[in-house]
């Protein structure tokens, strides 16, 4: 089978992680919102140069190797992305997931089940970085999930649930960019020599999960709030994975608007996510944007909403309350 003559798309969420980095492969509750911030892949016949780096390339060739009638050289591809970069949001994921799905729209009509796609999908990102499977999980089903973590292998999904539409998300992105190329590795050399501040992070997560996602059921959009900010507290406290000028852009934003700010995504850098009521978004974002100007100019406020996956409607989702 070669590339062929037909073209295909894929649009992909990005993930914010409202609490429990590292727990979906060091074990544990953790909690993920797909968002409506989006990558999408094109492709078109015939070959071209590569575009999002290198991944397009090695996509095809992870593929080749389950699907051999594929043929030698991938598609051209287009690559367009609403998520900041190396910002927490998993837009690597995304856009590693939409080429798997665009890829294989036109070799396997009409494309791979979804449970091999995040399987694959996880398989390839696992090799390069050996981390956990949260994000493909996240994009892949979208809405909320409460996962289980575990050392190898996509994460158990415990439950699903809609985010209420009542809600916005606010993303503030430093516009420092998120390095996690040695994390993966100094946590794991802390869980082996049984770091008690390893320990001690793992429970407060893993408490701060079970909080968030129990405030989701029940429509308590303080409650995940607070829940969300002792997630950051621990990730900051136990294990540094803050930095002064997200601090610094937290206590910004609190004394602006209120908003209570948290990191996402494991490492230094990125950005930061947090709640509030779709009412009164716009005058939020406005006295946000306000507040961070002067002395964080660079920084940028992203007001969006929660968002499908690829999984088609159905399965075992439970519905807010109120």
């Amino acid at each position: 089978m070669s590339t062929g003559g037909e073209s295909s798309r894929a649009v992909v969420p990005c993930r914010a992680c409202l609490s429990g980095e590292d727990l979906d492969w060091l074990g544990g509750r953790s909690v993920s919102l797909a968002l409506d911030l989006t990558t999408e892949v094109g492709t078109a016949p015939g070959t071209g140069a590569p575009a999002g780096g290198g991944w397009p390339a090695q996509v095809w060739e992870f593929l080749r190797a389950r699907l051999p009638a594929l043929g030698p050289e991938p598609p051209a591809v287009t690559v367009r992305s609403d998520a900041p970069a190396a910002s927490g949001l998993s837009s690597s994921t995304a856009l590693i997931v939409a080429l798997f799905q665009a890829y294989t729209a036109t070799a396997v009509p009409p494309g791979i089940p979804v449970d091999t796609l995040a399987r694959w999908a996880y398989e390839f990102e696992f090799a390069h970085f050996n981390g956990g499977g949260m994000d493909h999980l996240a994009v892949i089903e979208g809405g909320a999930l409460l996962l289980d973590g575990r050392p190898t292998g996509l994460p158990r999904v415990l439950e699903r649930a809609v985010f209420p539409g009542a809600w916005a998300v606010v993303v503030v992105d430093s516009a420092t960019r998120k390095d996690t190329s040695d994390h993966i590795r100094v946590v794991r050399a802390q869980l082996a020599g049984r770091d008690p501040a390893l320990a001690s992070y793992m429970r407060e997560a893993d408490r701060a999960s079970a909080d968030a996602w129990a405030a989701i059921g029940g429509g308590d959009l303080e409650g995940l709030a607070d829940a969300m900010d002792r997630a950051h507290a621990a990730m900051r406290d136990h294990q540094g994975m803050s930095t002064p000028l997200l601090e610094e852009l937290r206590s910004a934003a609190r004394r602006a608007t209120g908003l209570r700010l948290k990191l996402s995504g494991a490492g230094g850098g990125g950005a930061l996510v947090g709640v509030c009521p779709v009412a009164g978004l716009d005058e939020t974002v406005t006295a946000l944007r306000r507040g961070l100007a002067a002395a964080h100019p660079g920084a940028r406020v992203i007001p969006t909403r929660a968002a499908a996956g690829l999984r088609p409607p159905g399965g075992r989702t439970r519905a807010p309350a109120g």
